[in-house]
C-alpha cells in the first residue's frame, strides 16, 4: 500500500487508477477512439442546477481532490489487464497504456461562494479523455460541496462559537469521512475528530471520551480523576452517562477543584450528549460559576444541525462549543448535490460551435459556449449578481446590461462599482499551474467569501435569492441555438394546445 502521508488528497493507494469512473465513460472513450472522433477538441463545463432548500449559496469544495486525481491520471497495468478481461481490443488497451492527458483547465477557486447554474470548471481538450472525467470530476466535487455549504451554515448559526466535525462514524464509508471532514472544515468548522483526516491534511483533531470510559469504572468521579490524570492540561468530561444535574456536574466540578488544588488552572468543561440540552446547559453554568469557574466551556453534541442549534441560542442555552456528527457529514436534509457536467462547445474546422442540451423542462436547458463567471460588486465591496460571459467577449463595466437564463426577452440592468472574475486558469496543455493549497488557507478563503455576503443571504430560511444572469453575447448565443432547434415553435405550439 502507498504511503498515504505523501498525499494531500487521501486518496491512498487507489488515486493512481483511472478506474474510478463509470462503465459507459470507458464505453464512449472506445467509441470516439473506434471512429477516430477522441482528439477532437472539447469544451465541458461543471455546474449544478439548484441548492438545497432554505440555502441563498453554496460554498464551492472538492477542487484539490479533483485535481489531485488528475496529476496522477494513468490506466495502470491491473487497469489495462482488467479491461482486456472486459473485452476491450488490444490495441484499444494499448492506447490507453500510452495515455497522456492533454487539457486546458479553468475554475471557480474551492472555498468560494456559488451559486445555481456557474460554470465552477471548465475543461478543454480531446473530446474522449475529457468525456471520461465526467464521473470523477462529479464524485470528487458534489459531495464535498454539499458538505462545505451545510458546515457554513451549521458555523452561522453558531454565532461565532467553535464547531467540530464528529460524524466519522455516521459517514458514508471511509471515503465520505475523509473529504467530509475536509470539506467541512472548509466550512468553517475549527477541527474533527477523524484522526486520519488530521494526518492527511494537517487538520486539528479534537475529542473527548464515550460514555464507555465512565462505565468502565466503579465510580463517576474515579473516571473523572483518571481521565484528568491522563490529560490535566486540555480535559472535557463527559457528564450525562448517569445523572447530569445530581452526579455528572458535580463530580466534574469536584475534579476540576482537584486540579486547581494541584497548581493547575483548568478552564472547567463538559460535554452534554443527551437530554434537554437548553436546560442542563443553564444549570451546569450556575453551578460552575457558584464554584468559582467564571467561564466554564460547555459543549453540546446528540443529532444537531444548523436549526437545532439557531433554536437553542434562542433559548439562551448556555452551550459555547459544539458537536456536530451526523447531520453534517451525510447533509441528512438534502444527501446529494444535483451537479451535472455537459459539452458547452465543439472545435470544428471553423473554429469553437457553441452546443446547447433542449429540454422540455426549461431549467434543464443549458447554457452554451465557453463561459467565465463576472462577479460585480456595489462600492461596499458587497456582490451584486454574477454574469456569465463567453469567451473574449468584453466585460462590462459601470452601467450593466443582463438577460433572464429562463427570459431571454428580460433585460435586466444595474450599476456596478467593480467587478472580479472567479474563473481563474490551473492548467494547460495538461500542466497545472497553481500550487495545491492548504486547508487552512481554503478555510480563511472561505470565511473571507462568506463575510462580503450580507444576511440576507446566508439566513437559514427564506434567504434572499442572488442573481445569476447571461451577458448580452451570451444571451444572443443561446437564443440563436434555442432558435434553430426549433424550441420556440415548439413552445408555441404547446401553448396553442
Amino acid at each position: 500500500m502507498e504511503n498515504l502521508s505523501d498525499t494531500a488528497a487521501g486518496w491512498g493507494e487507489r488515486r493512481d487508477s483511472a478506474l474510478l469512473t463509470d462503465y459507459y465513460e470507458i464505453t464512449m472513450l472506445y467509441g470516439f477512439w473506434k471512429y477516430g472522433r477522441h482528439e477532437q477538441q472539447a469544451c465541458f463545463e461543471y455546474f449544478f442546477r439548484s441548492l438545497p432548500p432554505h440555502n441563498g449559496f453554496a460554498l464551492s469544495a472538492g477542487l484539490e481532490q479533483f485535481l489531485d486525481f488528475l496529476r496522477h491520471f494513468a490506466f495502470n497495468p491491473s487497469d489495462l489487464a482488467y479491461l482486456g478481461q472486459q473485452g476491450f481490443e488490444p490495441e484499444f488497451l494499448e492506447y490507453l497504456a500510452h495515455f497522456k492527458p492533454d487539457f486546458d483547465l479553468w475554475a471557480v477557486p474551492e472555498g468560494s461562494v456559488v451559486f445555481p447554474n456557474e460554470p465552477l470548471i471548465r475543461v478543454e481538450g480531446p473530446l474522449g479523455f475529457l468525456q471520461l472525467l465526467e464521473t470523477i470530476l462529479l464524485n470528487s466535487l458534489n459531495y464535498p460541496t454539499l458538505v462545505a455549504t451545510k458546515a457554513a451554515r451549521v458555523c452561522y448559526a453558531a454565532e461565532g462559537d467553535p464547531v467540530m466535525e464528529f460524524g466519522l462514524r455516521r459517514a458514508q464509508g471511509p471515503d465520505g469521512g475523509l473529504s467530509g471532514a475536509r470539506a467541512a472544515i472548509i466550512g468553517g468548522c475549527v477541527g474533527t475528530s477523524n484522526v486520519l483526516a488530521g494526518k492527511l491534511y494537517g487538520a486539528k483533531i479534537l475529542g473527548t471520551h464515550a460514555h464507555s470510559w465512565v462505565m468502565s469504572f466503579e465510580s463517576e468521579t474515579e473516571a473523572f480523576r483518571a481521565y484528568a490524570k491522563a490529560f490535566p492540561n486540555n480535559i472535557t468530561l463527559l457528564v450525562d452517562t448517569y445523572d447530569p444535574v445530581n452526579s455528572g456536574i458535580p463530580n466534574a466540578i469536584t475534579v476540576f477543584r482537584e486540579l486547581r488544588a494541584q497548581g493547575l488552572n483548568p478552564r472547567g468543561s463538559i460535554r452534554l450528549d443527551s437530554g434537554d440540552l437548553a436546560k442542563l446547559s443553564k444549570e451546569a453554568w450556575r453551578l460552575f460559576r457558584e464554584a468559582g469557574f467564571e467561564n466554564p466551556s460547555i459543549v453540546a453534541s446528540n443529532e444537531l444541525d444548523e436549526d437545532l442549534i439557531a433554536d437553542l441560542k434562542r433559548q439562551g442555552a448556555k452551550i459555547n462549543s459544539w458537536g456536530v456528527g451526523t447531520n453534517l457529514i451525510t447533509s441528512r436534509d438534502y444527501p446529494a448535490l444535483g451537479g451535472v457536467y455537459k459539452l458547452v462547445a465543439i472545435h470544428e474546422a471553423g473554429g469553437w460551435e457553441p452546443r446547447i442540451k433542449i429540454s422540455g423542462n426549461i431549467t434543464k436547458i443549458t447554457d452554451p459556449g465557453r463561459k467565465r463567471i463576472i462577479r460585480y460588486y456595489d462600492h461596499e465591496n458587497h456582490p451584486l449578481a454574477d454574469l456569465l460571459y463567453l469567451e473574449g467577449e468584453p466585460v462590462q463595466q459601470g452601467r450593466v446590461k443582463a438577460y433572464d437564463r429562463e427570459n431571454l426577452q428580460k433585460e435586466i440592468t444595474f450599476r456596478a462599482d467593480h467587478y472580479t472574475e472567479l474563473s481563474q486558469k490551473m492548467a494547460e496543455g495538461g500542466k497545472f499551474t497553481v500550487a495545491p493549497v492548504s486547508l487552512p488557507e481554503l478555510q480563511a478563503r472561505a470565511q473571507a467569501n462568506l463575510t462580503c455576503f450580507p444576511d440576507e443571504y446566508r439566513r437559514l430560511r427564506y434567504p434572499q435569492t442572488y442573481d445569476v444572469f447571461l451577458s448580452p453575447e451570451a444571451a444572443r448565443v443561446k437564443h440563436t441555438l434555442l432558435e434553430a432547434n426549433g424550441f420556440y415553435r415548439t413552445e408555441a405550439a404547446g401553448k396553442e394546445e
